[in-house]
């Protein structure tokens, strides 16, 4: 006798406010057999509050490798799965990738359950564009390597997205200012839903002085949008970049000069050096 698959259900959970939780992600969430949370505890507050009476197991980013075989076969069995993260949507800047992909891989339907999500809440009230914008999560946590990741993101046209957290919130800031400059636009989204939300906008030394100055600004969760760099900073930030590159390649093998280039003057590497291969 043939078993019917189960589901995976990718639900989007809130982000502060426990109402914006959906009546059809409350629903799921009621009648799955089986929950992988990020953070079992984080989440029995707001399943006690729906009626959700399923066994919850962990998924995070430290043992989602070893869950998903178990998960999958749970799935194959006939399982119905809610994957829910610590807040917001599954899988943006949270785990949950590979189960879905392994679940799609074994031909098991996986359903999302739309709602909130910081990103783009955040991006709704910043009054920057966004026709086009990057999101980039969670930057590096060690300055050398943020700093360079901003500084390959310096010509970019769009609009970019950031999370950061309380205690990198202020070094984020100092970096971005050193690296896009003190008038690059910018504005900061905090508790976004929550108590004490606070969405301040302005040029990025504005920012950084007024977070440095208000120790409550430092505190929460946070999500930092930049505007784009216009079409002239980003041709002459390249344009600066291959003379650099041209330079630099007098000294050292193409692909370090391209490196160092990006990240003297912010161009993108890639657009210094495409490694070519001569076919015979």
């Amino acid at each position: 006798m043939n078993v019917a698959q189960g589901r995976l259900w990718v639900v989007a959970t809130p982000i502060g406010n426990l109402d914006d939780l959906s009546p059809r992600a409350a629903d799921v969430l009621r009648t799955v057999q089986l929950i992988a949370a990020e953070d079992t505890r984080h989440s029995a507050l707001l399943l006690a509050r729906v009626g959700s009476r399923a066994p919850c197991i962990a998924l995070h980013e430290h043992n989602e490798r070893d869950q998903v075989a178990h998960l999958l076969e749970r799935l194959q069995q006939g399982t119905d799965i809610a994957l829910i993260s610590d807040a917001g949507t599954p899988l943006v800047s949270d785990p949950g990738y590979r189960l879905v992909r392994a679940a799609r891989d074994a031909g098991i339907c996986v359903s999302p359950v739309p709602g909130p999500c910081a990103a783009i809440a955040a991006l709704s009230v910043a009054g920057l564009a966004s026709d086009r914008f990057v999101f980039e999560g969670f930057l590096p946590a060690k300055a050398s390597a943020r700093r360079e990741r901003i500084g390959e993101l310096f010509a970019e046209a769009r609009t970019l997205i950031f999370y950061e957290s309380s205690h990198r919130i202020l070094e984020t800031l100092r970096d971005l200012v050193a690296v896009f400059g003190s008038e690059r636009q910018a504005v900061i989204a905090r508790e976004l839903t929550k108590v004490f939300e606070t969405v301040i906008s302005g040029s990025l030394a504005q920012l950084e002085a007024r977070v440095a100055a208000d120790a409550n600004q430092q505190r929460g969760e946070f999500v930092v949008m930049v505007a784009g760099a216009s079409g002239e900073q980003a041709d002459a930030t390249l344009a600066e970049g291959r003379r650099v590159f041209a330079l630099l390649c007098e000294e050292m093998a193409p692909a370090r000069a391209a490196r160092m280039a990006a990240a003297i003057t912010g161009a993108p590497r890639k657009a210094l050096y495409a490694p070519t291969t001569e076919s015979n």
